[in-house]
Parts: structure tokens; sequence; C-alpha cells
């Protein structure tokens, strides 16, 4: 359990902001483009699966996420087990129910070339990640975003939209982990209040970090 939830925590401390960028021709790239300028907000589910470098299932989970622009997002695992992850914008939370435990980190020390910076967009996006337009596949437009910093922890990554709507995220990282995460029940731009953002430690609960 505790592998599980250090692969959970690693991935999603780098997980969705914002990106805006002007609107192109239809293919990955400008799909990419496309949904970040159209969307002020997001609400899905998702299903998230990762696999070692031989293949074999080490995590397995659904939830909710939602989003608001600008760098606030939300994502609740539900199953096989409850954590929540939260950023107001300044701080991402990370609330393990199981353990009691509440991680805490500034939110611009989970940027750079990760896919929070992708996501969060602007002069980011061409300046930190090699944009390229993949092959269409499963009726969706494809685009890898691979990170230009060595550092960033990740190697690949892609992105796959239908109609500018995110469907699917494909992530490898340098220990050859790969994630995929499949959204459902898309909502762009619906009311979300900017309190569903805001996280304040339960009583009794560690709090660790900055």
């Amino acid at each position: 359990m505790y592998k599980i939830k250090t692969v959970l925590l690693s991935f999603v401390l780098m997980l969705p902001l914002a990106l805006s960028a002007p609107i192109a021709q239809a293919d990955g790239i400008s799909s990419l483009k496309n949904f970040y300028a159209k969307t002020n907000a997001m609400r899905a589910n998702f299903y998230q699966i990762v696999t070692d470098r031989q293949g074999q299932k080490i995590q397995e989970v659904y939830g909710e996420m939602q989003l608001k622009r600008p760098n606030m997002f939300r994502w609740d695992y539900n199953k096989p087990f409850e954590q929540q992850i939260i950023s107001d914008g300044k701080q991402v939370w990370l609330y393990d129910t199981e353990l009691a435990q509440v991680t805490v980190r500034a939110l611009s020390k989970a940027l750079g070339s990760s896919p929070a910076a992708l996501l969060a967009g602007g002069e980011s996006l061409d300046k930190n990640f090699k944009l390229v337009n993949l092959p269409a596949k499963d009726n969706q437009e494809w685009v890898s975003a691979n990170p230009n910093d060595a550092d960033s922890g990740f190697e690949k990554i892609s992105l796959g939209f239908k109609n500018d709507l995110l469907q699917e995220m494909n992530l490898v990282d340098t220990f050859g982990h790969q994630t995929k995460i499949v959204f459902s029940k898309q909502l762009q731009n619906p009311v979300i209040d900017t309190k569903t953002f805001l996280f304040k430690p339960p009583k009794g609960v560690d709090v660790v970090g900055e």
C-alpha cells in the first residue's frame, strides 16, 4: 500500500492546472491548445492505472477531478482507498484518510517541466516541452509533449482529445512506470464554487511538509 500511495503522490502533485494558448488547425497540438483556450473549468470522472517496467499493475484507482483556472484543482480518489489532492492556487494538499496525515507543499514546487507546467500553459508550453503530433487512434487526436528538462521526472507524456475535450493522458516516468488516466462524463466550464478548492486539515491529523 505504501508503494502504491508513493506512486500516486509523485504523479498527482504534478497534475492539472490550466493552459491559455491560441487556436490552430485540427490535429493533436491544436486540440491541446483549443481545449485550454476554451476551458476555464472542468469536472470529470477518471480511471487511473499504473504499471511497472515489466507491465505489471501496481495501482488502479477511480475518482473525480475538478479544476478551475487559474491553478486550482481537486482530485478525489474514492476506490480502492480514499485520498484528496487539492490546490487552492498557492499550495497543494494531499490528505490520506487512512494514515490520518496531510502533506502540503508550495504549488510552485510542483511546476517546471512537468505535467503541471504543461497544463499551466503560457510561455512554458513551448519553452519547456517539445510538442509533436502523433497519429490519430481510438477516434482521438494525439499529441506528444515531452519535457525538455531531463530532471523533470518524466520521459514521455501524451494526451488524447476528441472534439477538443481531454479524453486520456499517458505518462512514462524515469523509473519506467506507465500511468494511464481515462476521463469520462466530462463537463466543460461548469460552475464550481471556489470554496471547493479550499482545504483545512481535519482536527487530529498530522501535517507534514512546507
